[in-house]
């Protein structure tokens, strides 16, 4: 056998006893989506497995989005309410020129990621063609009764590669069985089933659990086990947000995210009803400030996976009002809830309402595009030098970065590997320049972005230190850049 033969065979042998030795080694222990923690477990020990906790490939995907659309559109778009009553004639609903193309490919162009549809608010009237009652788009002149809104806005979400959430009010004011509970829970998830089987698949549902007196008097008590049970089922792969146990409500409506936000939290999802007196014990809810810190950590007994989502609308209401087509947030306002809420660990859920004539307000239009442009404009270009190596850090140790020469910056963007947990607690950044260190920044939690934003500087170098964290933090990116200063001379909605 000739030499190279013989090197060949030892390279091979060599290279199968390093990969048998690598399986051999031991792998890091990971909680996908909840982790029980052992009666009476140390603190140490209950830090050390909330922080290998971590999200299912779907909230991965999810968080990954960062920007999505509500679109909420109905009868209360012609009628000028709010929150309509269920007593509308459904002949009020007669837009002129829908065209969910437009919804979709001006949104796409923005840079969102998925757009959610009120398929029925409040009021009970329905966008499908539903044969659970007559109160929906086929009593109405449009398309002369046989439209279908749903499914015009997945064929258009289909052509455009643009994700597709739902939205399904339970509370039900036109269904006359709302308030007797088991007979509405029956229509309800009859309703659910259709939307479920006969569109395609779903990425979001979203369920907010609304909940009023039927016309009985009675108050609706949801079957939450099974209306779930349902959803599974049918969409297995959606993720479920609010009264769902995917995605967290931040807990207001102003697109503020916390300054402290843990994906990786204690408060269990209100659908977990059998979990409402952990809840009541730790003193969680929705707006609490403190999700997730070592002291709530050392009284709980369970922690889940549970990301937070800022829902907020482009104009003071929900759903399309003329009279509010000045009062669109400003660009200034968007870029701040921006970085207060996919800036703070959280995925932004932008409402945006279609107009009576059936497509989004190019006053509306115009906004998403400038918030995209400028975005475009600030993160297109990292002034770190290789700030996206994936990089592992322990408390009290630092990263350091080159930053590319004559570079001005003032924002800084990092990022965790979520995929194997959420782990800082406290950090600093320092910036070296003029032949000295100082710190220009300090934050908490990071988890799967964080944006910091400080004055103008001229960097040479940039010193992150993690100051606090749960083990070893897996930093995937680290990024300097200049976001052009804005001033905001609309009113301020929040």
């Amino acid at each position: 056998m000739s030499c190279n033969k013989l090197f060949s065979r030892y390279l091979l042998i060599i290279a199968l006893l390093t990969l048998v030795s690598c399986s051999s080694q031991p792998s890091e222990t990971l909680y996908t989506k909840c982790v029980q923690f052992p009666e009476g477990a140390s603190l140490d020990t209950k830090i050390d497995m909330i922080s290998r906790l971590v999200p299912t490939p779907q909230q991965l995907e999810w968080q990954q989005m960062e920007l999505t659309a509500f679109l909420h559109f109905g009868i209360n778009t012609f009628t000028g309410n709010e929150w309509g009553d269920g007593n509308d004639d459904p002949q009020l609903f007669n837009p002129s020129a829908l065209d969910c193309e437009q919804w979709v490919s001006s949104l796409c162009d923005a840079g969102f990621k998925m757009v959610i549809l009120t398929a029925k608010h409040h009021d009970g009237f329905c966008l499908w063609p539903t044969a659970t009652t007559e109160y929906s788009v086929k009593s109405s002149p449009w398309r002369n009764g046989k439209g279908d809104v749903v499914r015009e806005l997945r064929e258009a979400c289909d052509k455009h590669g643009m994700k597709f959430g739902l939205y399904l009010s339970p509370w039900d004011r036109n269904a006359e069985c709302y308030g007797n509970s088991p007979e509405y829970n029956k229509f309800y998830m009859a309703q659910l089933s259709e939307l479920l089987t006969n569109y395609g698949e779903v990425h979001e549902i979203w369920l907010d659990g609304a909940c009023g007196e039927g016309p009985n008097g009675r108050v609706q008590e949801y079957d939450w086990d099974s209306i779930f049970a349902l959803i599974r089922n049918l969409q297995p792969h959606a993720v479920t947000a609010i009264m769902g146990d995917d995605v967290r409500w931040v807990g207001n409506e102003g697109g503020l995210g916390r300054a402290t936000e843990w994906s990786a939290t204690l408060i269990a999802p209100k659908s977990y009803t059998h979990r409402s007196s952990a809840n009541i014990e730790l003193g969680l809810e929705e707006m609490s400030e403190d999700l997730g810190s070592r002291n709530l950590v050392a009284k709980a007994d369970e922690a889940y996976w549970y990301p937070s989502e800022v829902d907020v609308s482009i104009r003071p209401g929900w759903f399309f009002h003329p009279e509010q087509n000045s009062e669109v947030r400003s660009l200034a306002n968007l870029v701040d809830i921006y970085f207060r809420s996919v800036g703070c660990n959280s995925t932004l859920l932008l409402n945006i309402p279609p107009d009576s004539r059936g497509l989004l307000h190019e006053v509306d239009v115009e906004r998403v595009k400038e918030l995209s442009e400028y975005l475009r404009a600030t993160f297109s270009e990292n002034m770190v030098v290789n700030g996206d190596e994936a990089r592992s850090v322990a408390v009290g140790e630092s990263l350091e970065y080159d930053v590319v020469i004559d570079s001005t910056v003032n924002t800084l963007l990092i990022q965790e590997d979520i995929s194997r947990g959420q782990r800082v607690e406290d950090f600093m950044v320092e910036i070296y320049s003029d032949g000295k260190w100082r710190c220009v920044a300090e934050a908490t939690t990071i988890g799967y972005k964080r944006l910091l934003r400080f004055e103008e500087l001229h960097p040479e170098r940039l010193r992150i230190t993690i100051r606090g964290a749960r083990g070893v933090a897996n930093i995937s990116n680290v990024g300097l850049f200049y976001a052009e200063p804005l001033e905001d001379e609309a009113a301020d909605h929040n």
